[in-house]
């Protein structure tokens, strides 16, 4: 008796086993958005783990209290396919425009730091709908210890849907431009992979790069990068390989490297360098002006 019991016991799990095998050969098609979708996990999470830790954060200085000024834009709310809302500091061009500059903030949030620097790019462009995005949904850190905790705790999906809102919002015919700094440096080239062929220009204050050629491949604009040469996220060897699967995917990328440390183009941070970053904003400029 026993050895009837085994037999069907082995019986059931080879039954078992054709079935699960069966239905795991059975796979569904494989859209184009699920790949880009993985492949922007990728980068955004390593991010996100070397962001968690104490090293990272101590290479940021507690930001001084940004001087007061009147602003030129306000918050204004979009629709995010999620269901849920996103926010950002909106100035509208002074005449109808397609043209739009997506300004990503630092890790820090969404602070008046950033703020500040969308007005100075806003009276600088000429006529161009300006919106820096709230990637942290109203969170603003002001310590490096509350920064990191922030981005613990961040949903990079959620950040992706946030960025394809404000796509969604500049319309289908818009010409999208994007900055950042570090973090938002690299959300800048995550953005410009986002908008696809509406891209026209990214540029990048540090922050990590794409390094997937695969998905560099995808980029339908230029990008401009500023680092510095006493930074270690990104160092010039990652600076160096950026420029190298660039170049690998066939996509144009001008750099320009400061003898500066992390965060050099930040003027509440004690760390600021006001020569390297004065000439990279001019550079900056420049070159979204050549791609409008």
């Amino acid at each position: 008796m026993k050895k009837v019991f085994s037999i069907i016991a082995v019986l059931a799990i080879c039954i078992s086993w054709i079935s699960w095998n069966k239905k795991m050969s059975i796979r569904e098609k494989i859209s184009k958005e699920d790949i880009i979708a993985c492949y922007n996990m990728e980068t955004l999470n390593a991010y996100q783990q070397e962001a968690s830790n104490t090293a990272f954060a101590f290479m940021h200085i507690t930001p001084k209290k940004a001087a007061d000024k009147e602003q030129l834009g306000k918050m204004i709310s979009f629709q995010t396919s999620d269901g849920k809302n996103g926010s950002g500091y909106y100035i509208p061009a002074k005449k109808k425009s397609s043209r739009w500059l997506i300004v990503i903030q630092e890790w820090w949030g969404l602070n008046d730091n950033i703020k500040h620097e969308a007005d100075k790019y806003y009276s600088d462009l000429g006529n161009m709908n300006v919106l820096a995005v709230d990637m942290y949904d109203g969170k603003v850190a002001a310590t490096p210890d509350s920064a990191m905790k922030l981005m613990r705790g961040a949903d990079m999906t959620r950040m992706v849907t946030i960025v394809k809102g404000v796509i969604e919002l500049a319309g289908k015919d818009a010409s999208i431009y994007s900055v950042g700094w570090c973090f938002g440096g690299m959300w800048s080239l995550q953005t410009a992979i986002l908008a696809e062929t509406n891209a026209k220009g990214s540029v990048m204050f540090y922050g990590r790069p794409e390094s997937n050629i695969e998905k560099l491949k995808t980029l339908n604009c230029d990008i401009i990068g500023f680092f510095g040469n006493k930074d270690q996220s990104p160092s010039p060897a990652v600076v160096n390989d950026f420029e190298k699967n660039m170049q690998a995917a066939g996509k144009k990328l001008e750099t320009h490297r400061y003898e500066a440390g992390h965060g050099f183009a930040n003027p509440s941070n004690p760390a600021f360098n006001e020569a390297a970053a004065a000439d990279a904003y001019q550079k900056a400029i420049a070159f979204l002006k050549a791609h409008s």
